[in-house]
């Protein structure tokens, strides 16, 4: 990504009616619910904006959680307490605006995740998150992630050994 974007916390000034990323469910959650999520501390929701217009070009949310350690692949389960559940952050939703397609800002705002996943002051194993259609899935996978659970769409990355900034 280049210093053409910031990505801040979700504000009120923020003008989220015109955001498109050509998938409805994300569309309307990002301009109906969003706020509310937030403002309960259900969610967190970070934006990536344009730095001149402040025009958001793409957001995603984040949110603590936990996972069966049993749904946890073998490979990373391994080195892991045997604590029926284990610690993670949920990506919920992550959408680029189609004007703001091509421009690795959703690499971009993955990252971002991971690191504000890993900088945490709480304990967090993973992010995990439950992609939208396969054409996420491939996206995913493109960043290490892995299917864990039951459903097909469940993925996984482990955030051991990925210290970011240290």
């Amino acid at each position: 990504m280049t210093a053409r974007f910031s990505i801040e916390t979700l504000a009120s000034e923020h003008d989220r009616a015109g955001f498109s990323s050509g998938v409805e469910p994300l569309d309307k959650y990002f301009r109906e619910q969003v706020g509310q999520d937030v403002r309960r501390r259900v969610t967190a929701c970070y934006v990536a904006t344009e730095i001149t217009t402040s025009r958001i070009a793409g957001y995603y949310t984040l949110a603590a959680g936990s996972i069966p350690l049993a749904d946890v692949p073998e490979q990373l389960a391994k080195r892991l307490p045997r604590y029926q559940t284990v610690p993670v952050a949920r990506l919920g939703r992550l959408a680029v605006h189609l004007d703001y397609r091509g421009q690795k800002l959703g690499c971009a705002l993955l990252w971002d995740a991971m690191t504000r996943a890993i900088r945490s002051e709480v304990a967090i194993f993973a992010l995990v998150v439950d992609a939208k259609d396969d054409q996420a899935v491939s996206f995913y996978h493109h960043h290490s992630f892995v299917k864990f659970g039951s459903l097909p769409n469940q993925l996984i990355l482990s955030l051991t050994n990925r210290m970011i900034g240290t």
